[in-house]
């Protein structure tokens, strides 16, 4: 079971060191359904509720041409997350696991990302399925998504090259 803020058996906790800045900005925030961490879902579903994505000035104009993209890559701050969990232990396996090898939010910098399916664009705001985050979670960023990306740029030296005939995968027909 998904819990808040208690340690279960075996987990460790470390004292954070100081902040530092890492020059990071909000561009916009995240509307789901979920209010509590106990209803989210552990992942995003292409099939699941119609979520939407706010984007603030001055990056709307940032929005320009993501319309031709069927899918999205969204990072997003996972704001209510603990950040102080070095070993845990997930209520589904028992096992004790480190933060790194697992996809849990609690992490030292809780940078979440989900691949969204782009279901239409409302001015400022991207309707989008997959999302699986609590309401009003700040957006760090938002990009094609990098699997079936092909740059719109000539290929340069050191680039994989994947060849026309499956470029741009992800854009919509």
């Amino acid at each position: 079971m998904v819990r808040e803020n208690e340690i279960r058996e075996n987990e460790v906790a470390v004292e954070l060191p100081p902040a530092t800045d890492a020059g990071l900005v909000f561009i916009g925030r995240i509307l789901t359904p979920w209010t509590s961490r106990m209803e989210t879902p552990r992942q995003g579903r292409h099939d699941g509720p119609l979520c939407r994505i706010e984007i603030f000035e001055p990056w709307k104009q940032a929005l320009q041409g993501v319309e031709a993209f069927e899918r999205l890559e969204v990072l997003y701050w996972l704001d209510r997350a603990r950040r102080d969990l070095v070993l845990q232990s997930p209520a589904n396996s028992g096992k004790v696991h480190g933060t790194f090898s697992l996809r849990s939010p609690v992490r030292p910098n809780p940078i979440g990302t989900s691949i969204v399916t782009l279901e239409g664009i409302d001015d400022d705001t991207l309707l989008v399925r997959g999302m699986d985050c609590l309401d009003g979670t700040p957006l760090l960023d938002l990009k094609p998504d990098r699997t079936l990306f092909k740059p719109i740029a000539p290929p340069q030296p050191g680039d994989f090259q994947t060849g026309d005939d499956v470029a741009h995968y992800c854009k919509k027909a």
